[in-house]
């Protein structure tokens, strides 16, 4: 909601300013000017970008449009982290390769489909486990394989990202390009009447004009509101880390969901009430619907 109020605050502010010194909106709407930036841009993009690149944009613009991963998200997240290590304790770390052969068919697992959605998430916190199982590494070389992980998932991540901040940053020279154009026409009737040259001449500005605000007021800040997404993303997957290393090392499952609760982002993180109270609540519930 934020990043539409944004963009028409943006668009607003630059019309009014407009209209204000005396300008005719009428003369800023200039669809082939429009048309020659706007596709110059996606055409850059499809050469220089990879399919793949190209579908993780789309998912992130859509991630975009929402709030980011909230308290509740957290708060869940460490609810069924408390479940799996309480397995580990009671029955061992075999016990959950189990729930890992088929994470959507888990009991535990099943009842948390937020979870399920992230399929990153899914697989990073798989396959940790299933290095645990197989036994044989030590506590810091676990954590430097899961850091190598997160590594390599923040920078294939950050790929929509830069994409978008560089074709922003191409979008004023693209206006020059719309804007040279119209120069071009401008020039094929110079023996025209002052007025149709001057109006030829706003319209070729108005390329250039596009073309900026289009780069400083739109795609560069979309592309920086990406890079954010994929950063919350990368907070979720190390609250994941820090529990697993936790368990791992011996700590109980209260303490290692502690170790996985301090490392969340302060706006939300759950408080230490709220996430006991989480993780004690639906194993109460389970057991009294079971009764």
């Amino acid at each position: 909601m934020l990043m539409l109020i944004g963009a028409i605050l943006v668009l607003a502010s630059v019309v009014a300013g407009f209209v204000w010194e005396g300008g005719k909106v009428p003369a800023l709407i200039q669809p082939a000017e429009l048309l020659i930036i706007g596709g110059s841009a996606v055409g850059s993009v499809l050469i220089s970008t990879p399919t793949k690149v190209l579908m993780g944009m789309l998912r992130q613009l859509k991630g975009a449009m929402g709030s980011g991963t909230s308290k509740a998200e957290y708060i869940s997240l460490l609810s069924m982290l408390y479940q799996l290590f309480k397995v580990i304790q009671q029955a061992g770390v075999m016990a959950l390769e189990s729930h890992f052969e088929d994470p959507p068919n888990s009991p535990i697992m099943a009842k948390f489909p937020g979870f399920l959605a992230r399929q990153d998430a899914v697989d990073f916190l798989a396959d940790s486990v299933k290095v645990i199982i197989v036994g044989g590494i030590a506590p810091h070389d676990l954590e430097s394989l899961m850091d190598e992980d997160c590594d390599v998932h923040q920078e294939e991540a950050m790929l929509p990202s830069s994409t978008l901040t560089k074709v922003g940053d191409s979008l004023p020279g693209l206006g020059i390009v719309a804007a040279v154009l119209g120069v071009v026409i401008t020039m094929a009737s110079i023996d025209g009447p002052p007025a149709e040259i001057g109006e030829k001449v706003g319209a070729a500005l108005v390329g250039t004009f596009l073309g900026i605000l289009l780069c400083y007021g739109f795609v560069g800040p979309l592309g920086s509101k990406l890079e954010h997404v994929v950063t919350e993303e990368g907070h979720y997957l190390k609250c994941m880390k820090t529990g697993i290393l936790a368990v791992y090392k011996g700590f109980p499952p209260a303490i290692a969901v502690e170790f996985a609760r301090r490392v969340i982002p302060g706006d939300s993180r759950p408080t230490f009430d709220e996430t006991e109270q989480a993780c004690k609540a639906r194993p109460e519930k389970e057991a009294a619907a079971a009764a």
